[in-house]
């Protein structure tokens, strides 16, 4: 169909803008960055996970350097620099360290009800190259789409690692190297990596060896509670990146498979506008033609809003609905 416009008094047939790959993939990204807008509760979810580990971390870096002080006092410290520079190696070793380790002594009971001693361990973290890399990706994952760099590309694989071809790899060194993950030699050295601040940000020196698992500081029941708290507000923005990335991308591949069937623009307008999403013809820059398919604006927009997924059943009958209409 074609629409009509009036010009001069004469009826005019208005030319439809037609959709080609790199057209649906501008509108693809519209819709993406629709839900993935602030107000959304993803990711008001995700950003609130950063907000809470921002709040935690300096409290947790004087908590663990009081704790470690306990054990190590800073006199002990001085001590062994002093019979370093007088002695040496032979004086004693010290370690600056942003990562530690502390045991929580417990009683357990083995299958025979005999009582044994045990520890609950925890290992703190603070230098960005210790934490789990999805912790980087998610933390920076404004900056890395700033870059355009693809801060959800380990997501995309869905832990099968078959699926990790050149354009993952490529991607990976990317993203790596953005977060400083990775390094070259031919990179500009002033330029400050997020690694390389966040590991110079916080570390304490102690007495021992740069195994961090060769210090494990003895803490009670309170303490051991209170550093987990740490470890729970790391794990939080790296779940709450996973959910926000399953939300949108389950939006996204039914989005994707609709704007195949679409030839014409006025079609993801109709679903745009249903949807809420600020869809502008502006982002397009050229023209192509239609053909009817079982995801129309209206069946598209109910498959993407936030309800219950169709079941098999339902999918078919919408099919055969379609058809009927095409036929009529």
């Amino acid at each position: 169909m074609l629409g009509y416009m009036q010009h001069k008094g004469v009826q005019m047939k208005e030319k439809r803008l037609t959709l080609n790959s790199d057209k649906r993939k501008s509108i693809a990204d519209v819709f993406q960055s629709h839900w993935e807008r602030e107000d959304n509760p993803k990711v008001e979810a995700w950003n609130k996970a950063i907000e809470t580990y921002n709040t935690v971390r300096p409290i947790m870096k004087e908590y663990v350097e009081d704790i470690v002080r306990q054990h190590q006092p800073q006199e002990d410290i001085d001590t062994v620099r002093r019979m370093n520079n007088k002695y040496g190696n032979s004086g004693g070793e010290l370690f600056e360290d942003n990562c530690f380790y502390f045991q929580h002594p417990i009683i357990k009971v083995d299958d025979n009800g005999k009582e044994y001693e045990s520890d609950n361990e925890i290992h703190l973290k603070f230098g960005l190259s210790d934490l789990d890399k999805s912790f980087g990706y998610s933390y920076y994952r404004k900056e890395l789409k700033a870059k355009g760099l693809d801060a959800d590309y380990n997501l995309r694989i869905e832990n099968d690692y078959s699926k990790r071809n050149p354009k993952y790899y490529t991607t990976e060194s990317d993203v790596n190297s953005f977060l400083g993950y990775r390094n070259s030699s031919n990179e500009d050295k002033s330029v400050i990596k997020p690694t390389a601040e966040w590991d110079s940000d916080f570390k304490l020196w102690v007495i021992g060896t740069s195994y961090c698992h060769s210090r494990q500081f003895k803490v009670n029941e309170e303490q051991y509670k209170i550093l987990a708290t740490y470890n729970n507000a790391v794990e939080k923005v790296i779940q709450c990146h996973s959910d926000l990335f399953s939300y949108v991308e389950n939006k996204m591949k039914k989005l994707r498979l609709g704007l195949k069937s679409y030839r014409y623009y006025d079609q993801a307008k109709s679903l745009a506008d249903k949807l809420g999403v600020a869809l502008n013809e502006s982002i397009l820059n050229e023209s192509s033609s239609m053909a009817l398919s079982i995801y129309s604006p209206e069946n598209l927009a109910s498959l993407l809003e936030d309800k219950v997924e169709m079941t098999r059943e339902q999918k078919i009958a919408m099919f055969r609905n379609n058809q009927q209409q095409s036929v009529n």
